[in-house]
């Protein structure tokens, strides 16, 4: 049997909210309070009820694990049926802004587009 507190195989968002519940004591608003999110949304998440294929924002899960730091990056990202994006550092993101800088407009147009359907295809 799981223990209370521990992630089970195949733990979607709902159940993973469940368990941070418990863990920290908290409930939904006070979980929306920490991420800087409405209650509405923490509560579509526990209902699944999440409208559209996109799922949580990035910044939202990455908020959750700050917040809540018990629960790896992994195991939310998971939960919510998305890949665990990488790490960037700020020399890297200056990097990648200057090298965006130096394409032609319509280049930075197809490499936006690009972008956004990699960050689709990380949806599980």
């Amino acid at each position: 049997m799981e223990h209370e507190g521990q992630p089970t195989a195949g733990e979607d968002l709902a159940q993973l909210i469940k368990r941070l519940k418990d863990t920290y004591k908290v409930n939904e608003s006070e979980i929306a309070r920490a991420i800087g999110a409405a209650p509405a949304t923490v509560n579509s998440w526990v209902h699944r009820t999440r409208g559209g294929t996109k799922g949580p924002r990035t910044s939202l899960l990455e908020k959750l694990h700050t917040a809540f730091p018990k629960f790896s990056r992994e195991e939310i990202f998971a939960a919510a049926s998305r890949q665990t994006p990488g790490n960037l550092s700020s020399a890297e993101e200056d990097e990648l802004r200057e090298l965006f800088a130096e394409l032609t407009a319509e280049q930075q147009k197809l490499t936006k587009i690009q972008m956004k359907a990699w960050i689709a295809s990380n949806s599980q």
